[in-house]
């Protein structure tokens, strides 16, 4: 079956960008890479020194695919209630020891909170750790001081208490640490988890949606170990950040998923901290993409391959045959990303010898509006260059922007530079009008809010900032190759009624001397 996406209607030309002067560390950064583009053999030098998983082919895939429990809830007063304790723990992954690891309710990732749109929501989230956290629900339409960015620290044994109601379509959508400076380092220890919506219009559909059977969560990271067992890696010379040697699926090394429906529905997630997948099946099979970040798309795309950049989501579903093996890689990434080129695997399928039948998927998903523009209270441009966006850090006591709650704007975003980033913004799920002044692919046809972001590339977005207003705290915006955000590659805007004045607070006890960039 061939499903087809309809195209949007063309987008106006792109807005006419700027060059700006880079900054000293951008310089430093970019300089080599730019070498190494132009002379080949430094470029495959540097690129030589990548950590990399085996080649394709080489992994004997020999334990099965841990699932995420469901988080238990309580409901009280009407609003449901789910707990996260953050800790320390330990974690076997290899044999040459125990790796000391960080999760939730437990020692390695977190469990799986599920909630439907309507629903009044609060997490009771207790720091364990010796440190300071932060937990931000990457994707969700929150109030800003429900966010979980830089601006709300949890101190060590301490406990907050968000509380909104989910209004959004059903997506998948994820939780992880975003302390300022300090991201990379604990979302690579283990803290991370999936957080989906469920609404009535995607229940009526007839979609695989059995948890941990045919509806499978697909937590993709990369890890390195040494001699210990402890997780290792460093920068290299490749500055993405830090990338692995293994990959691990929802914490499993080498894992396998025993299918035993027709047709199996994988939420894929790049939860890693630096690497970009491009994911395949190693037979070159069709499968059918039905969502993305924000939800389902408005109609499954027959596709072989899917991109994601680390915080993307996509939804995919793929049909199996009794008795067969089918392995999920990733495949070289685009060349203009400069993220490497390495094709590996990532997750053995394998087919029961009878399988369930399953429904056929259905043609049309989602409803979803025409993205339309015409309204736009303003247009933003936003370069990603070195660590910096519009050549400046991150300053937590500055607002970038101002913007209207219920307005649109238009926003452009391009990286100047031949290093890999990306660009994702909190609070809001955004549409992608157009890539270089064409239509967006099927893949970037829906609600997002995180995109890659290919060398030399304008990516038009409409974003728009509904229900929630607060002059005081702070939404962020920011590449979300982890390193790159700890060094200052974000920034921050507030959202404010029409004529009400920005009174940006700054966290509590904070100053720029004690981050790392």
């Amino acid at each position: 079956m061939v499903f087809t996406v309809p195209s949007p209607p063309p987008p106006p030309p792109p807005v006419a960008r700027r060059r700006r002067h880079r900054g000293l560390v951008a310089a430093l950064i970019a300089v080599p890479v730019v070498i190494a583009v132009a002379g080949g053999g430094l470029w495959f030098t540097i690129n030589a020194g990548r950590a990399t998983p085996p080649a394709a082919g080489a992994v004997t895939f020999d334990e099965a695919l841990r699932i995420p429990e469901l988080a238990p809830s309580r409901v009280e007063d009407g609003v449901r209630v789910f707990e996260l304790d953050a800790r320390e723990g330990s974690t076997s992954f290899v044999p040459q020891g125990d790796t000391p690891t960080l999760g939730y309710n437990g020692s390695y990732l977190g469990p799986t909170l599920v909630a439907a749109r309507g629903e009044r929501v609060r997490v009771e989230v207790t720091n364990g750790l010796p440190e300071s956290t932060t937990v931000h629900w990457h994707g969700m339409h929150v109030p800003a001081a429900m966010d979980g960015g830089p601006h709300t620290p949890i101190a060590a044994g301490q406990t907050w208490h968000p509380e909104w109601t989910i209004d959004q379509p059903a997506a998948s959508l994820w939780y992880h640490p975003h302390l300022h400076g300090r991201t990379q380092e604990q979302v690579d220890a283990g803290l991370a988890g999936l957080f989906l919506v469920q609404d009535e219009e995607s229940a009526a559909l007839e979609l695989p949606g059995d948890y941990g059977v045919d509806d499978v969560p697909v937590i993709v990271q990369d890890r390195s170990f040494s001699s210990d067992g402890a997780f290792a890696g460093g920068l290299g010379m490749q500055f993405d950040g830090v990338l692995g040697d293994t990959i691990l699926v929802n914490g499993t090394v080498a894992p396998y998923f025993e299918v035993t429906t027709e047709l199996v529905r994988l939420r894929l997630l790049n939860g890693s901290s630096a690497r970009m997948y491009d994911f395949t099946f190693a037979d070159g099979r069709e499968f059918a993409l039905i969502g993305t970040d924000g939800g389902l798309l408005g109609a499954p795309a027959a596709v072989t391959s899917v991109p994601l950049s680390p915080g993307e989501r996509a939804e995919i579903v793929v049909a199996m045959a009794p008795g067969e093996r089918v392995v999920l890689q990733s495949q070289a990434p685009d060349p203009a990303l400069h993220a490497g080129s390495a094709t590996f695997d990532v997750l053995e399928l394998r087919g029961a010898a009878s399988l369930v039948p399953s429904p056929v998927i259905p043609a049309a998903l989602a409803d979803l509006p025409v993205a339309d523009e015409s309204d736009a209270a303003a247009e933003r441009s936003f370069v990603m260059s070195g660590h910096d966006i519009n050549d400046r850090e991150m300053d937590l006591g500055r607002a970038d922007f101002v913007a209207t709650v219920d307005t649109s704007e238009v926003w452009t975003v391009r990286n100047e530079n031949p290093l890999p980033h990306s660009f994702h913004v909190h609070d809001t799920q955004f549409r992608v009008l157009s890539v270089d002044g064409e239509a967006p692919p099927a893949r970037l046809s829906g609600w997002k809010d995180t995109i890659a972001l290919e060398g030399e590339r304008d990516y038009r977005i409409l974003v728009r900032f509904e229900d929630y207003a607060d002059p005081t705290t702070p939404y962020m915006y920011h590449c979300h190759l982890l390193w790159h955000e700890d060094q200052g590659m974000m920034g921050q805007f507030l959202v404010v009624e029409q004529g009400q004045e920005p009174d940006l607070r700054r966290p509590e006890g904070d100053t720029d001397d004690n981050h790392d960039h």
